[in-house]
């Protein structure tokens, strides 16, 4: 199942997505953003409103049953991306290293 997720530990309470989904979104007492409807996911507003978020804190993330799924699936490809650049760094540096330099001379 899917949720509507903001970080309002992070929101700078510009008020965008309120204006733009009131539906979904509305101002906590601290004037923050808060969700206020899990309805009607897939509506345009609603991704209008996470696309118009100028700190990028709004998302419609897997509910926390999938969660660790979803962790597990993240390290995963997190490792094999460190693992190809590790290997592209180091299939760089060979070829660097293969190179052979000329003394330099005084002329």
């Amino acid at each position: 199942m899917k949720k509507l997720k903001v970080l309002t530990d992070q929101c700078i309470g510009c008020g965008a997505c309120v204006g733009i989904d009131p539906e979904h979104f509305d101002f906590n007492e601290d004037g923050l953003s808060k969700v206020i409807s899990e309805e009607n996911l897939q509506s345009e507003a609603i991704q209008d409103a996470i696309e118009s978020c100028p700190v990028g804190i709004i998302s419609i993330e897997e509910d926390s049953e999938n969660d660790e799924e979803q962790h597990t699936s993240n390290s995963t490809v997190q490792t094999n991306d460190i693992s190809q650049s590790t290997s592209t760094k180091t299939e760089s540096q060979i070829s660097n290293n293969s190179v052979e330099e000329k003394p330099k001379t005084c002329e």
